[in-house]
């Protein structure tokens, strides 16, 4: 299929339908006094904390329902990060349910180091689901191991795991998905992070996934291509590792937008569905100004960038050409406030935007 035919592109944190962006970004998007409200707590009832990944049901299929949302936890009840293992499925109403809690001593296939949930998760059309997994065995960086992208049929199964040296510490996704076939792109934290003992190191990856999605079977893996390279990254005590993180791709999939995080920039990759080569950390798009750790990332009906900071909480909008126009605080908590609490973003037309909240482990709805 060409990519002058019609997609739809799902994000770990984001979902918006092709066709709702426009080429040129609008007026802001947001107002920058926010109505906020909590839909939900994102804590499964074997206590995992700290969500991170979240994608919204385009169909429903299984266990799967049509606008609901999923989030995955990256900490086990006893907080310790790179050992959460449940994805949670919560309805707009509130009503929340148990998708999938991972055994890691029960997969068909290698996962390097275990299970621990990150933020990158996707949905795709035909209800598979695939997340990513940077584990660990005590919460901290020392003990952080390769990981893996784990797919689960629309009742919460794993059915296989996509792994090796192209995938390593895969932390945040977005998907263009053809219903048959799709591209997964995945941002690797772990090149060279955890030998570098806190030192930053410049080997966080952008890769691309190639799938073909046979009718009644899983999907099946064709190729892997490094199309981002260069991205600053390194370990930290707090939020574990810190590197390029979230990713938004725009209407036609021209461009995918990456969330420098150590560098407090959006970049822009050009052609990442048909590029074959690395673009390094492509262009930059924005830089400084109120962008402050860029985690999660969506793009907005109308073509502007939506990033929510990793160091104060606030959202932020940038148009394509650079200019940040807006921001809102979305999180006043912890020392200083609004630090690590803002990762999953989901934009749905006509509602808001949801966000999980991980200093109060909620879903809630900005509108």
């Amino acid at each position: 299929m060409s990519l002058s035919q019609v997609r739809i592109w799902v994000c770990a944190a984001s979902l918006v339908a092709a066709g709702a962006l426009s080429a040129h970004a609008q007026g802001p998007h947001f107002s920058s006094h926010p109505g906020i409200s909590v839909v939900a707590s994102t804590v499964p009832a074997n206590g995992d904390v700290n969500p991170y990944g979240m994608a919204r049901v385009l169909q429903s299929s299984g266990s799967l329902v049509a606008g609901n949302i999923l989030i995955s936890n990256f900490n086990n009840s006893t907080n310790l990060q790179g050992t959460g293992t449940t994805i949670v499925q919560i309805a707009p109403d509130g009503t929340s349910s148990l998708f999938a809690q991972i055994n890691a001593n029960n997969l068909p296939g290698p996962c390097p180091g275990g299970i621990g949930l990150t933020t990158a998760l996707v949905v795709l059309r035909s209800g598979w689901v695939i997340v990513g997994s940077l584990p660990t065995t005590d919460g901290t960086s020392a003990t952080a191991q390769a990981g893996c992208l784990l797919v689960l049929d629309a009742n919460g199964n794993v059915w296989e795991t996509f792994y090796g040296s192209l995938i390593n510490g895969p932390w945040d996704m977005t998907a263009w998905d053809a219903g048959t076939s799709a591209d997964l792109f995945v941002t690797n934290v772990l090149n060279g992070t955890v030998a570098a003992g806190g030192t930053v190191v410049q080997g966080g990856t952008v890769v691309r996934l190639g799938l073909t999605i046979p009718a009644g079977a899983m999907p099946s893996l064709q190729s892997i291509t490094v199309i981002g390279s260069g991205f600053s990254e390194r370990t930290d005590p707090a939020a574990l590792v810190i590197g390029p993180t979230g990713l938004g791709l725009n209407a036609n999939a021209s461009t995918l937008y990456v969330a420098d995080s150590l560098n407090n920039r959006i970049t822009a990759i050009p052609a990442p569905v048909t590029r074959d080569t690395s673009a390094g950390v492509g262009a930059i798009v924005s830089q400084g100004g109120t962008l402050n750790d860029p985690l999660g990332l969506t793009v907005a009906p109308g073509g502007n960038i939506l990033t929510v900071n990793g160091n104060n909480g606030f959202l932020v909008e940038t148009t394509p050409d650079g200019e940040q126009i807006n921001k809102a605080l979305l999180d006043t908590t912890g020392n200083p406030p609004g630090a690590g609490a803002l990762f999953g973003l989901v934009e749905v037309q006509g509602v808001g935007l949801y966000y999980v909240d991980d200093a109060s482990n909620t879903l809630n709805l900005f509108q």
